[in-house]
């Protein structure tokens, strides 16, 4: 088995192994994250269990990759602003409540007299916005822990 040294005097060692299921398994990892976002109002799941499927994805890239690897595809700046759009559209979300006369983060869908609206709009949309925060918040904070300075 081919190992490659990744740190420093050898303390760290990935096999080629690892990286060929890092990849491979990462993308499904994202996707299923994704699923238990959306699929949350209706089902088991929701916007943090999927957001933290979605940060474990990318911390196994962090781990098999290397920091430095997978920061290219997941770069610190981006994911900052991730999160603070998520964070920024949650508040969004709550004060379009109020803006209804329902309260914080009360669903405006409920004022729409047609009977096609879904009642669990507001809940698809705040499962979206928390499982981004999450999902960026998980991995910022993983990548400053991983990131040997």
């Amino acid at each position: 088995m081919d190992r490659t040294d990744t740190g420093r005097a050898g303390m760290n060692r990935k096999t080629t192994i690892l990286d060929l299921i890092s990849r491979k398994l990462a993308p499904f990892m994202l996707l299923f994250g994704l699923y238990v976002l959306t699929y949350g109002h209706a089902s088991p799941g929701g916007g943090f269990q999927g957001g933290v499927v979605i940060a474990s994805g990318v911390i196994l890239l962090f781990v098999a990759q290397g920091v430095e690897a997978a920061e290219r595809l997941f770069p610190f700046a981006t994911l900052s602003r991730v999160e603070t759009m998520a964070f920024l559209a949650f508040i969004g979300a709550g004060l379009a409540g109020i803006a209804a006369g329902i309260g914080f983060l009360g669903n405006p869908m409920v004022l729409v007299e047609v009977s096609a609206a879904p009642r669990a709009g507001m809940v698809l949309l705040l499962n979206l916005v928390i499982g981004i925060e999450v999902g960026s918040g998980v991995s910022l904070i993983c990548l400053r822990l991983f990131r040997e300075e």
